[in-house]
């Protein structure tokens, strides 16, 4: 009998020691634990999220990067048309962006976005339309713009009405505007739409804030979001964006040329798709200067052909407005001969002229002169494009 109870003692101080020892590897590793969120923001004072919308089968609809900085509260929305092509190694072929996530998953699409845009996505949200509808209706619905009134019906005789103006879209609406396709539109004007409902959502977001961060209100919505994050850091990654202004988002799309392949119409980058990645890094620039605070202003440019190669400024304009300037002209220069290219600086800024001539490699700034050529009264900065600029960027000669 005895030697039954010094047994029961051995077992409950075993059983003793080993719930010791757990709440005590419980503490050390909860100790150990990082906040993913806050250590990025640390190293890289900016978030960057891939969000994507997954259609009913499976597909993705649409994607786009948001690139936001807390510090200035500004944020760009890369949007990434589907058809954007390129010989994928995750499928080992040429073929869409779409098909990498449909058919690769979600961490070969990041990785091809990465490659894509030339900056790391270290977190990505997926949402489901049935979702994404239900965070409309959420969130009182989402604003965009309808130039004209739409009542179209599918070949398969769904019917879509939707009014025109700006209109408030409830969960069903939204549906709606994602998915008509008239017969007159082009893939410039669905990107448009895709886009438009990607920025009315992180709008919605940020309106809604109040309610959506109020107490433990976000367990009634942390389901709608797939990420790579836990549910704590989920909320606090939405929280920090929330604060978003959400009135000055810049909006950006790939661009480049189409060409069929395999029977498949894609979307070929520019350049090799350095285009975009300068564009990124150019948007990624305008969100905060160099002492953190955020310049609104948008630089109105005139880009002169000052060679005899024919586009040239034309071609270079839509470099800029890629990069979210806004260019009133592109025109032949007074001459063409221009051996360098030069920017001429009318508004005295010389951080605004050093960042574009950051863009295209150019440090020949000056001031205008008394024999200047003749310009609007609206534009901030010329440039005249020379010898030396080889459709992308300066190429420095030897002297």
């Amino acid at each position: 009998m005895r030697k039954m109870k010094d047994e029961q003692k051995g077992i409950i101080f075993i059983i003793l020691i080993l719930f010791i020892i757990g709440v005590a590897m419980a503490i050390f590793s909860t100790s150990l634990k990082t906040d993913v969120v806050e250590d990025t923001l640390k190293a890289n004072k900016n978030i960057n999220l891939l969000i994507g919308v997954e259609d009913s089968d499976k597909t993705l609809l649409f994607a786009s990067v948001l690139i936001y900085y807390p510090s200035s509260q500004k944020a760009a929305l890369i949007n990434l048309p589907g058809y954007t092509g390129a010989i994928y190694s995750s499928l080992n072929r040429a073929d869409q962006l779409k098909k990498v996530y449909e058919e690769s998953g979600i961490e070969s699409y990041r990785e091809e976005v990465r490659k894509l845009i030339g900056i790391s996505v270290p977190f990505y949200c997926i949402i489901t339309m049935e979702n994404f509808s239900r965070l409309a209706d959420y969130f009182g619905g989402l604003r965009v713009f309808i130039s004209e009134p739409i009542d179209y019906t599918s070949e398969d005789g769904v019917k879509y009405l939707l009014p025109s103006g700006s209109v408030n879209l409830d969960g069903d609406k939204v549906y709606s505007y994602l998915h008509y396709r008239l017969d007159n539109e082009n893939e410039t004007d669905l990107q448009d739409r895709y886009q438009n409902a990607m920025s009315a959502f992180i709008t919605g977001l940020s309106d809604k804030k109040f309610l959506v961060f109020h107490g433990n209100n976000f367990v009634n919505y942390k389901d709608c979001f797939r990420t790579n994050l836990k549910d704590n850091e989920k909320e606090e990654l939405f929280k920090i964006i929330s604060d978003v202004d959400a009135e000055s988002i810049i909006k950006q799309t790939i661009t480049g040329s189409f060409r069929t392949v395999d029977g498949k119409n894609l979307l070929f980058p520019l350049n090799n798709g350095e285009n975009v990645r300068n564009n990124v890094r150019q948007v990624s620039n305008m969100l905060v200067s160099a002492d953190g605070s955020y310049t609104s202003r948008v630089y109105v440019l005139e880009i002169q052909n000052g060679t005899t190669i024919q586009g040239l400024a034309r071609n270079t304009s839509i470099l800029f407005q890629n990069a979210s300037y806004d260019v009133l002209s592109a025109v032949n220069a007074d001459r063409n001969d221009y051996e360098e290219t030069v920017i001429i600086d009318r508004l005295g800024n010389e951080q605004a002229a050093k960042s574009i001539g950051e863009f295209i490699h150019c440090d020949n700034i000056i001031r205008p002169g008394d024999n200047d050529v003749t310009h609007s009264a609206e534009v901030d900065f010329t440039i005249i494009l020379g010898k030396d600029f080889n459709g992308q960027y300066v190429i420095k000669r030897r002297k």
